[in-house]
Order: C-alpha cells, then structure tokens, then sequence
C-alpha cells in the first residue's frame, strides 16, 4: 500500500500515461511520433533513481512538478522531449494516476477484506453451539452463541465489501482520459484538426491502456472528486466496523469471555504483570475511529470545488487519500490477525450465564408449572417475589443466585421439580442461534466470497511487529 502512494510509483505512472498518450496519438495518425521516441521512453519508463535530483531542481527553478518531470523525462528518452505531453493538461497524469492509485489500492483491500470474512465465518461456525449471554443496553439479556454473535460482525463486514465493491466498479467506469485543459478536449481536437471521432477514439484507446472500462463522458479539468468522497465514505464506513468490533471484542475481554491472540512472551503491562490487555483491538479503535474521520475532509473538498477547477484540492489529497488507504489496510491487518487467534474462555462464559440463567428459565418454570394444571398467575406471583429477593442477594450481599433453591424449597413448584435440569439447560435459550450462522455463512458470506477464493489462499496470518 506504500508503494501505491510512492513517489516512485506515481511518478512512473505519469511516464506510463505520457507512453499510453503518445501510443494512442501515433496509433491515430499524428506524424512527429518517432518509434525511436516511444522505444525510448519504454526503455526510461519506471523512473530512476538519479532522476528524482534532476526533478527536484527543475521543480524548485519551474514551480511546477507536472513540467519538472516533463522535463526529467526527457532528459532519459530524447527522441520524444518534443511530443511528451503533447495536447495535455497537468491532470492528464496527476488525476489519472490518482485514479490508477485509487483502483489499484482498492484491489488490495478487497481480498484481504475477504479473508477476514473467512476467517471470522469459520470462528462462528466452529462456535454456533455454544451458548453465551446476550447484552442489552450493557445488561444481561436472553441468550445467544459466541458464533450468532460473531455473524454481527460478517454481516457489517460483508457490507463493507459490497460498497468498495461498488465504489471500485463506479471508478473504473470514470476514467477521466483524455479531456484537456477545461473537459472539452479543444487541444485535441486542434491536434486532429477538427476530427471529433480520433478524438473520441484517442480518449477510448488512453482508457483502455489504463485498465478502465470507460471514461467520464463529461469532465472539468480534474475528475470529479465526488469520486473521492465515495470511496473515502466506503472507507470511513469500514472504519466504523472496525471500531465497533473491537469495541466488542474489548467488553468481552472485560468480561472474561473471549480475548484477542497473546504471545507467550508478551507483556501485558510494564507494571501490573498479570494483566493482558487488549492492546490490538484497543488500536484498531483508535485507527477505525481515524479512519472514520477522513470522509470529512473529502467531502468539504469535494463541495469547494470552483467551476472548472480550483487547486485547494491539491495539498489536502494529498494527504487524506494515501492516508485513508493506509488506514484501512492497517485495519485489515489488524482484523485479520485478531480473527486468526480470537480465544473463547468457555469456563468463565458460563460462570457468567449462570448467574443469570435461573432468571430466563423463570419462564420455562411457569409454562411448566401452567401445563400441570396451576394458575399462571399465580406461578407469575411465586417466581416474581422469589426472584427479585434472589436479585437482592446477588446484587447487594454478592451471594450466588439461589433463585433455584427457593423454588425447590417452595411446595407450589413440587409438581416439576425433576423438570428443573431440563428446563434450565443454556442450549434450549439460544432459539436459532446455530441455523443462523449457518444461513448467513451459506447463503451471504459463500457467494460474496466466491471470487476471491484464489486471493484467499495466499493470505496468511498477518504478523504485527509491535
């Protein structure tokens, strides 16, 4: 991801948008494009290193990067000083490339986006049997599995796949091309002395070499960067998710439930040694939450946008596009890391469901006592007065529940008392909690992820250096 925002790779790609434009110019029939020329500037396409010393003097004395690297460029490929960026604008390579960056820094999302999918679907099925408490406004509320709960967060994930998804097919049918000066193409149309359809033609073939299935029909100087603020609200989305599953992950680490991966030699705290602190979902919050943050400033660009073209966007780009990527791919990094090792203390979930669960059978009980042929209300009455005295033992004296010993001792409940085991097992409250996992693993997660199989598989477990 780096190098996608390097200056080393965007420079070569403004070479290989000047090549592509001077091939499609001579495939049209523009004469003064030497073979020699463009076997030239093949030959210094990817920029070398000397070359940057060169550009960074022309760039101070000219005050223009585009027309420092014109100039670079030509210093390597003579043959075609004269015709580099013949009929182009400055955008014709900084906002092409911008777009070549966009697509391509999306490319490497989206698989890796997958296999965090993958890797979490496989953890909920491995865990849709076993039965843990559901929260409610922070309060224990009816039960559910580690694995339904785990779907909460495919599900959010799989709708961050579908809208970079969505994001990447928009662009890659919004090359912005050939379109000069202010989006009419006027130099060009000089350049073919009034043929309209080479200078569509020139713009398709420019379109193509780039990897783009179309172009924009109608442009400014720049493309629009409405483009931007939708794949950077794609981005910021997915920042969302990423914090608020580590938000989870972190109450339940808490909770003593569940925990991200901890090495052997790991340290929790420099000074309380016993502890194991959440550390890599405590920072994918923190970079989720900042990469939430970026759509601001994309939309705040987008909207001040003069007429044809203003060049308040330049600097603050810049900045936010590479940042938001690298974001997001930090956050990947981080998912896919957390999801290959998440560990479930299944001793202390159900220490913490059975301070709880003799309240949700309360139900269970009056159904049961209802079908021996007692009042409801009656059975209602019993459990309500035993069960907020058996609260005020948990909650003010710190006792365990004895809710079930004041049935027991209670004559109204003898008719199903040898029910009581049957009527309090965890599994009979987690409703569909297991179809669920697998319904969602089968039929959403199975053909969003049908196309990445083969990037999948050479995704391994991310390694974090700190």
């Amino acid at each position: 991801m780096k190098y996608i925002f390097s200056p080393r790779n965007r420079f070569t790609t403004w070479r290989h948008l000047w090549l592509w434009l001077a091939e499609s110019e001579r495939e049209l029939g523009l004469a003064g494009i030497s073979d020699v020329a463009l076997e030239q500037m093949r030959a210094h396409v990817r920029i070398g290193d000397e070359e940057f010393a060169i550009a960074d003097v022309e760039e101070k004395r000219r005050r223009h990067d585009v027309m420092a690297h014109v100039h670079t460029f030509g210093t390597v490929a003579p043959e075609a000083a004269g015709i580099v960026h013949w009929g182009a604008t400055s955008c014709y390579v900084t906002d092409n490339a911008d777009q070549i960056f966009l697509r391509d820094a999306l490319d490497l999302l989206l698989p890796k986006l997958a296999a965090v999918i993958q890797r979490l679907s496989k953890f909920a099925v491995e865990t849709r049997h076993e039965p843990c408490l559901g929260y409610t406004h922070g309060q224990a509320a009816q039960m559910v599995t580690v694995g339904k709960r785990a779907t909460i967060w495919i599900e959010d994930l799989l709708d961050d796949l579908h809208n970079l998804e969505h994001a990447r097919e928009r662009l890659v049918a919004k090359f912005r091309g050939a379109k000069g000066t202010t989006g009419t193409q006027a130099s060009f149309l000089a350049i073919f002395n009034g043929d309209h359809k080479k200078v569509v033609e020139l713009d398709e073939l420019v379109t193509k070499k780039a990897g783009f299935t179309a172009s924009a029909r109608s442009t400014t100087q720049t493309y629009s960067r409405k483009i931007d603020v939708d794949i950077v609200h794609a981005l910021s989305s997915f920042g969302c998710t990423a914090e608020r599953i580590g938000g989870d992950i972190r109450h339940l680490a808490m909770l003593r439930e569940m925990e991200e991966p901890f090495e052997v030699d790991q340290i929790g705290s420099s000074a309380m040694a016993y502890k194991r602190n959440p550390m890599r979902s405590e920072r994918m919050c923190s970079l989720g939450r900042n990469l939430a943050n970026y759509s601001a400033g994309v939309e705040q660009t987008y909207k001040a946008q003069w007429l044809e073209r203003s060049l308040d966007d330049s600097a603050i780009r810049r900045i936010v596009l590479p940042e938001a990527f690298l974001c997001a791919d930090a956050c990947l990094i981080l998912l896919n890391n957390i999801s290959s090792g998440l560990v479930v203390n299944k001793a202390m979930i159900q220490r913490n469901y059975n301070v709880d669960l003799p309240f949700m059978a309360t139900e269970n009980f009056i159904m049961a006592i209802v079908a021996k042929g007692h009042s409801r209300q009656d059975a209602h009455e019993h459990i309500r007065v035993m069960s907020q005295e058996a609260g005020r033992v948990v909650k003010q004296e710190g006792k365990l529940n004895d809710l079930i010993d004041r049935i027991k001792a209670d004559k109204f409940f003898e008719p199903i008392l040898d029910q009581l085991d049957d009527l309090m097992r965890p599994e009979t409250f987690i409703g569909r909690s297991p179809e669920i996992v697998e319904e969602v693993v089968e039929l959403d997660v199975k053909p969003a992820l049908h196309k990445y199989e083969s990037a999948i598989c050479k995704i391994g477990t991310a390694d974090l250096s700190v």
